[in-house]
């Protein structure tokens, strides 16, 4: 089952959530307005990705250190080595404060991505899996969500915080929350974090995950 998660965005769009997936060949991807994610079946489809890359979209790889050809359609917009973590242990108990977020969320949900960049995040993201949240008061200013499904794995995905509301242990029960929720139904859990993020790396060992691979997190985008 593992196995999978060497090529992750691949397999999510061509198993657990195929219905999200929009395919050329060996290319797929999620519509942008759910995540800007897109995976490749191998390396060389990454001139059927053209196809489907609209003028000024970006999309975003997990790949291997492996030099990637692209084609004259596509061009680099950023770089960033990625650290993949996978969760080993039960499922903690499920926190007290949280709050399962709805559509009727999303702007806010929105906002506080835009004010903490956690990744890519759109006005669809949360139709992804299910998003927990902390108020203070009427105002979201704690988040984290399920973003990549495979067989039997659930990613954890949009972890933040709202920066006047950091060093309160949200984000750290959130995960915790997230893991109640997925270990609890039977499923594996696992995350990508950017590899200099020691701080966040630091709270999601403590949280019971483990590094499993190093992948190059390119995004492209189309001239």
């Amino acid at each position: 089952m593992q196995e999978a998660l060497d090529n992750p965005i691949w397999q999510a769009l061509t198993t657990a959530q195929a219905h999200f997936a929009e395919r050329a060949n060996g290319a797929a991807r999620f519509p942008p307005a759910v995540t800007a994610l897109a995976g490749l079946a191998a390396p060389d489809a990454v001139g059927a990705l053209a196809e489907l890359v609209r003028a000024g979209e970006p999309a975003g790889l997990l790949l291997d250190d492996d030099p990637l050809a692209l084609p004259a359609a596509l061009v680099e917009v950023d770089e960033a080595p990625v650290l993949q973590m996978i969760h080993d242990g039960p499922a903690p108990a499920m926190p007290d404060g949280m709050e399962e977020l709805g559509m009727t969320d999303g702007a806010a949900m929105l906002a506080l991505a835009e004010a903490t960049r956690p990744g890519p995040f759109g006005t669809r993201t949360a139709e992804l899996g299910v998003f927990l949240g902390i108020r203070a008061g009427r105002q979201l200013v704690a988040m984290a969500g399920q973003r990549m499904r495979l067989p039997g794995l659930i990613e954890v995905s949009g972890v933040c915080t709202d920066p006047g509301h950091l060093g309160r242990g949200h984000a750290a029960r959130l995960v915790a929350a997230q893991l109640a929720v997925i270990r609890g139904s039977g499923d594996g859990a696992f995350l990508h974090v950017r590899a200099d993020n020691a701080r966040a790396i630091a709270l999601y060992e403590r949280a019971g995950f483990r590094a499993r691979r190093l992948f190059r997190y390119l995004v492209v985008r189309r001239g």
